[in-house]
C-alpha cells in the first residue's frame, strides 16, 4: 500500500511525463479524443484511499457511513466496443449505513439531519490539482447495484465540483434506477447537471466548466424524508459519447433514451 507521500510524486511524475509525452509527439495537433476514459475505480483498497465520506453525524446528526472494498459484489463488468463484450470479475466499493432523519439532543432545532456522501479527495502535485477535462464527452457513465431498503433508491444524488470561480457550487443531478440489487449502467447528460449552493437549488443558472476536481454521490434522506439502512454497490465512473453509451439494458431500447433526456424540471426532489 503506497503511502499519501508516494503517491504525491507517482503523481507528479506522471502528469511530468504526460506533458513532455505530449510535447513531444505534438498531440495538439491532433483531433481531441472522444473515446470513453475511466475517471474513477473502485476496486481495490488504494482505490479507496482517494474518497472521502461524510455524513450528518459530523455535525450532530445521527446517520452513518461507510466506504468499504466488498470482495463478495464480483460484478459481470462489460467493456464495450464494436467488435466485442468482455465480461470480468472483482471487487467493488461499498457505500453504507443507516440513513437518520433526527439530531442528538442538543442539537435539535438547530442542524438538519438526513445526509450521507463520499467524494474523490484533492489530488494536489508539484504542478497543480490533477483535473479531469470533460469538454468532449457528453455523458457521466457509472456502473452501480442499489440495495438497502427499498425507500431510499430514489434519494441519491451525483454531486460534481469544477474549477469554477464559485468553490462552493456542486453541480448536481439525481440518480434513477431500473434495477434493484443488480448491476446497472447509468448515463446522465452533463446538460442535465443543475448548478446549487450550500444544498440549495440556484436561482441563476450558469454554463458549467468542462474542468472536473471532484465527483460524488449523495444520499440525501432529508428532503424527502426518508430514513433506513442504504447500500450501493460502485464499479466504476467514466465518461462517454453517444456511441459508447450503451447499457446492459439496451435491448429495451426507448427506456434507455427516455432516461439519457430526462431534465432536472422533471425531478421531484
Amino acid at each position: 500500500m503506497q503511502t499519501w507521500r508516494q503517491i504525491y510524486w507517482n503523481r507528479s511524475r506522471k502528469q511530468f511525463v504526460d506533458g513532455l509525452t505530449d510535447i513531444l509527439k505534438m498531440t495538439g495537433a491532433d483531433p481531441p479524443s472522444r473515446a470513453p476514459h475511466t475517471l474513477f475505480s473502485f476496486n481495490s483498497q488504494d482505490d479507496l484511499r482517494m474518497y472521502a465520506t461524510g455524513c450528518d453525524a459530523d455535525i450532530g446528526g445521527n446517520s452513518t457511513v461507510n466506504l468499504d472494498l466488498d470482495e463478495a459484489s464480483t460484478p459481470h463488468t462489460h467493456t464495450h466496443t464494436h467488435t466485442h463484450n468482455a465480461r470480468t470479475t472483482h471487487a467493488t466499493a461499498k457505500f453504507w449505513g443507516d440513513m437518520r432523519l433526527d439530531v442528538r439532543p442538543q442539537y435539535q432545532g438547530r442542524v438538519r439531519g438526513g445526509y450521507a456522501a463520499f467524494r474523490n479527495k484533492p489530488r494536489p502535485t508539484l504542478f497543480g490539482d490533477i483535473l479531469d477535462n470533460i469538454e468532449f464527452h457528453e455523458y457521466l457513465a457509472l456502473r452501480l447495484r442499489v440495495s438497502g431498503d427499498p425507500i431510499t433508491h430514489n434519494s441519491y444524488f451525483v454531486n460534481l465540483q469544477t474549477n469554477g470561480p464559485i468553490t462552493t457550487d456542486v453541480w448536481q443531478h439525481r440518480l434513477f434506477f431500473r434495477r434493484k440489487d443488480e448491476w446497472e449502467d447509468v448515463f446522465i447528460p452533463f446538460r442535465n447537471f443543475v448548478r446549487t449552493n450550500n444544498g440549495e437549488l440556484s436561482e441563476i443558472q450558469l454554463e458549467m466548466s468542462p474542468h472536473l476536481r471532484s465527483v460524488g454521490i449523495s444520499l440525501l434522506g432529508g428532503n424527502s424524508a426518508v430514513s433506513g439502512k442504504y447500500q450501493l454497490n460502485i464499479d466504476s465512473i467514466r465518461i462517454v459519447n453517444e456511441e459508447d453509451a450503451v447499457s446492459d439494458l439496451d435491448s429495451s431500447g426507448t427506456d434507455e433514451k427516455e432516461e439519457k433526456s430526462q431534465t432536472w424540471e422533471d425531478i421531484k426532489i
